[in-house]
């Protein structure tokens, strides 16, 4: 990657499919929505990391899957800051509340944190994003694991894609 593009998802600062959704990264969150959502979801129950980033790609319908890169310093922070505690069970490190976490969590706003996240999934372009992601998924396999035939037919089916996204913008289609 070109180092003028880092950070820029695939085509580059601003390309994507919606109002401030950059191609490549989906929804992202602010940090401090990972800490309310992360403090939200341990007011239900004691989590391990990996638990929270799959409630949370649940709740919004898959619009918001968070990173361990996101979770995990998020966890860390709060347990700095005496917010959280954690212990280990069976190899993993659970994370609950502590009762001044509990107490602030009593603060936040009405609704969850996830809830913005999750409503943006009905919007088309999110559809689009999702589907262009799960194309991007298939192709890549396709170059790891796939016979020069493979690849080259799908180079092929691809173009022909493109093709035809183009003829329904001109009206073609």
């Amino acid at each position: 990657m070109h180092p003028h593009h880092r950070g820029h998802g695939m085509f580059g600062r601003g390309a994507g499919f919606g109002p401030g959704m950059q191609f490549g990264h989906g929804n992202r969150a602010r940090r401090g929505d990972v800490q309310s959502a992360v403090v939200a979801l341990l007011k239900e129950r004691s989590m391990h990391g990996y638990q929270i980033i799959q409630e949370l790609s649940e709740r919004t319908g898959g619009a918001w899957t968070p990173s361990p890169g996101s979770i995990y310093p998020t966890l860390q922070l709060l347990e700095d800051q005496s917010l959280v505690t954690s212990e280990q069970d069976t190899g993993r490190r659970v994370y609950s509340l502590t009762e001044a976490d509990i107490a602030h969590a009593e603060t936040l706003p009405e609704g969850a944190p996830w809830d913005e996240m999750s409503a943006d999934s009905e919007d088309p372009a999110c559809s689009l994003r999702e589907a262009v992601m799960g194309l991007m998924g298939a192709t890549a396999q396709i170059g790891r694991a796939g016979t020069p035939k493979q690849i080259e037919q799908t180079a092929e089916v691809l173009g022909e894609a493109r093709k035809r996204i183009y003829q329904m913008l001109a009206g073609d289609e």
